[in-house]
């Protein structure tokens, strides 16, 4: 054990060098990452993208942190937190109790934790209703499918993840009522986001069953089911990052979950003064989530089904379509 957290303590200590040779005048902000990787094709890179965003237009660089397991979430923050960091972004479910702890520990240092609810001082709250942008992928589904069958694959099998399906199952039903659905999850402990064997092997067996379409909300667990898609002929709906290019003509959409621009917006907020501490929900009406329309699913997608999702989604944001959720979605992760 000494040796696992000496070694932890090596890896952390490289992330923080160069952090002496920043003037105190600088904006320092740090993000870090739920298990999978920064390039995970999915929840990690959209954070990464709106910090790189950052970067880009305010010239401020960004430290960030790959932990390999969640043991390394607290010594991460607490890391961090005794270099004074401006403000430290923790991306995932899984910080929960740690941002929880460490912010108690360092009330004068800003944290954003997204997708969880701490009630503290000095604690920026981002959740999403990832339950309307799902509403409308599910509507794309059931204007898609042929066969009639459609399914669902989650990675982890917590509230979050069935706030994904609810509003999936419900805009699939909107379109239509003769539909059949298949649900499966990869697991229920914290490996089940990276595991895309497995994912691959229950969308296969999902494909085998009738379903044509799978719409997968398992981080780089998904990935497996993109592949299953292309290899079995069917379609897929990626999640979270803007997955469509990962195989043209096969994902038909992707459901967007715009932590980019969650990260983006805490780190400019936090350099320009205007930070603030609470909750706060990103849903259709502030551009929070949404599906992915480009050149790698245009074909798939006719300008009918565009006027229908277009119209669902202003119905949406009117408050005339309320799209069902999931108790304990928030909170407790």
């Amino acid at each position: 054990m000494k040796k696992l957290f000496g070694r932890f303590g090596a890896i952390v200590g490289l992330a923080f060098a160069g952090f002496a040779a920043v003037g105190a005048a600088d904006f320092k902000p740090v993000l870090l990452y739920d298990i999978g990787g920064k390039f995970d094709k999915s929840f990690n890179e959209a954070a990464y993208v709106g910090a790189h965003r950052f970067e880009e237009e305010t010239g401020n660089g960004f430290k960030d942190f790959e932990p390999n397991s969640e043991t390394q979430y607290e010594q991460a923050l607490k890391r961090f937190a005794r270099r004074k960091a401006d403000l430290i972004v923790a991306v995932g479910v899984g910080y929960s109790v740690a941002v929880r702890n460490v912010a108690a520990d360092f009330p004068n240092v800003k944290f954003t934790v997204i997708d969880a609810i701490i009630d503290l001082p000095n604690v920026q709250s981002i959740t999403f209703k990832e339950n309307e942008g799902s509403f409308l992928v599910g509507m794309i589904a059931a204007m898609k499918t042929e066969s009639r069958t459609i399914g669902f694959l989650g990675g982890m099998d917590i509230p979050l993840i069935r706030r994904f399906e609810r509003g999936y199952r419900q805009g699939a039903e909107y379109v239509r009522g003769d539909l059949t659905f298949i649900e499966n999850y990869v697991g229920t402990t914290p490996s089940a986001w990276n595991d895309p064997i497995k994912a691959a092997e229950m969308a296969r067996s999902q494909y085998a069953r009738g379903a044509d379409i799978i719409f997968s909300a398992a981080g780089p667990s998904g990935l497996g089911s993109i592949q299953a898609a292309k290899d079995t002929g069917n379609l897929a709906i990626g999640v979270d990052s803007n997955q469509n290019h990962v195989a043209p003509g096969v994902v038909l959409t992707s459901m967007l979950k715009r932590v980019d621009l969650a990260v983006y917006k805490a780190m400019k907020a936090a350099q320009d003064g205007h930070w603030s501490a609470g909750h706060n929900v990103m849903g259709l009406a502030e551009g929070g989530v949404d599906f992915a329309l480009d050149e790698h699913n245009a074909a798939l997608i006719t300008a009918e089904m565009k006027a229908k999702l277009d119209d669902a989604r202003a119905k949406i944001v009117a408050g005339e379509i309320v799209v069902g959720d999931v108790e304990g979605s928030n909170v407790g992760h």
